[in-house]
């Protein structure tokens, strides 16, 4: 009786410190939806406009903006859907991660740091890894005249651009962005291929923000056609 006894009390003892860690890692790992509320958000640039609707959040500016979270992030996998418009003039985003904010002597405060590419040019680079604002630039694939990746750039262990990768983005459509930053461990899926894994040390942490790259129409014209749309943001802290 007294070895059931003890058996039962170690049993018990075993599915509560299993319980108390099993709710650490639920609090440690918690879904956050970032496209409900813009006041998780903030735009540093003297540029750009932000609105939500339907569920959705559009974007649209003169120039290239980033339209920044107001929290920094370290690790995290962060998620999103995307639409790019049906515009005759150019047109591009991304999502700009461990971003940073810096301050130009003359145009003001921009943004800086790694970008997970939407690309809906002929080129099909959505999923690439650009380092945007820095001197590094194209990190993967690799560009003939704008790649100089240094020494905090460690290891490319997808280095291949095959077409499956150029394929996965589906240009008018709603396409679906995976984040995956830990440590310098980065990985990009888009529509659940993955485009990008390397290993780089430059940005541990920083700001993440959706990117609308600029409309001539919309400086103009006050013409609204080059609209890119979010949705389903979602981010979880590793």
């Amino acid at each position: 009786m007294f070895k059931l006894k003890k058996l039962a009390g170690t049993l018990l003892f075993s599915l509560a410190i299993a319980n108390v860690a099993g709710c650490a890692n639920i609090e440690s790992n918690t879904e956050k939806r970032l496209d409900t509320d813009l006041t998780l958000w903030q735009n540093v640039y003297n540029d750009g406009e932000a609105k939500i609707v339907d569920g959705e959040i559009h974007l649209i500016s003169k120039g290239n903006w980033f339209y920044l979270t107001q929290q920094p992030y370290t690790d995290f996998i962060f998620e999103a859907e995307v639409k790019m418009p049906k515009t005759t003039e150019y047109s591009n985003s991304g999502i700009i991660f461990r971003a940073q904010v810096g301050e130009h002597p003359t145009k003001g405060a921009f943004a800086y740091g790694y970008q997970a590419e939407v690309d809906p040019s002929p080129r099909k680079w959505s999923g690439g890894l650009y380092d945007q604002g820095t001197p590094r630039k194209w990190l993967h694939p690799i560009h003939p005249k704008r790649s100089a990746p240094d020494a905090d750039f460690k290891q490319n262990l997808s280095p291949e651009w095959n077409d499956e990768k150029a394929n996965a983005y589906k240009h008018l459509e709603w396409n679906k962005y995976k984040i995956q930053a830990k440590g310098s461990d980065i990985k990009i899926w888009v529509n659940g291929i993955l485009t990008t894994h390397v290993i780089d040390t430059k940005a541990k942490s920083g700001f993440i923000g959706i990117q609308h790259h600029g409309s001539q129409a919309f400086k103009q014209k006050q013409d609204r056609s080059n609209l890119v749309r979010f949705r389903n943001i979602v981010i979880t802290e590793l």
